[in-house]
């Protein structure tokens, strides 16, 4: 599949990733997505099954795939994935569409990755959503999708992790809220990484400068 090219987020979405291959690895099986979609910003964590050549081939045919398609709904995305990948080894794999126009998210996840945000305002009851994530492999066994539609808030911070990162680091994400995305991804992996895996963190905090002034020029 030929590459191509992905748009560049505006200032609404202020995002960070880092990632780290398997160690003894060259290739790294996860990969992520953050494009620029009409009012706003389409997300994705995509981790291909196993690791090395196969499992990145697999990756970034999905990651091609949502930026082919990326004004469809999120469901539809994975549908979309789901065929483009039925002969290679699939994916697992987190979607989140940001609204700038009513201010939500829209995400769905399948298989083992995890996603949650975090409200700004600490007031806020929840303070934490977590993605609702189904069993199954993109590209091999899809399940019955179900993707959950939330509103944001100025501040609020989305993290997205593969199953190469410890979950522990979610005990201390409050004390870290204040550190910049790059920082905040940067971090987590240094500390999380789980090296007999691939791993990748993306991170993203809604920005000030869309809420207040608008579409950026």
């Amino acid at each position: 599949m030929v590459a191509l090219r992905v748009p560049q987020p505006d200032p609404f979405l202020d995002w960070g990733v880092a990632v780290a291959p398997r160690q003894g690895e060259r290739e790294c099986g996860d990969v992520h997505l953050v494009c620029d979609v009409g009012d706003g910003v389409l997300a994705a964590v995509i981790d291909g099954l196993g690791h090395g050549e196969e499992a990145a081939a697999a990756a970034r045919r999905a990651r091609d795939t949502l930026v082919r398609y990326r004004e469809q709904s999120a469901i539809s995305l994975v549908r979309q994935c789901h065929q483009a990948l039925a002969e290679t080894r699939g994916v697992v794999m987190g979607v989140a569409a940001f609204s700038a126009a009513d201010n939500t998210m829209t995400w769905v996840g399948i298989g083992n990755v995890e996603g949650f945000l975090l409200r700004a305002d600490r007031r806020v009851a929840p303070r934490r959503e977590d993605m609702l994530v189904r069993s199954g492999v993109v590209g091999l066994q899809l399940p019955h999708l179900h993707a959950s539609v939330i509103t944001l808030d100025h501040g609020d911070l989305v993290v997205f992790t593969t199953d190469g990162v410890r979950p522990e680091f979610k005990q201390r994400i409050g004390l870290l809220t204040a550190l910049p995305p790059q920082r905040l991804a940067d971090d987590i992996l240094r500390e999380y990484h789980k090296p007999v895996d691939d791993a990748l963190v993306l991170v993203g905090r809604l920005s000030v400068s869309r809420r207040e002034g608008g579409a950026a020029g």
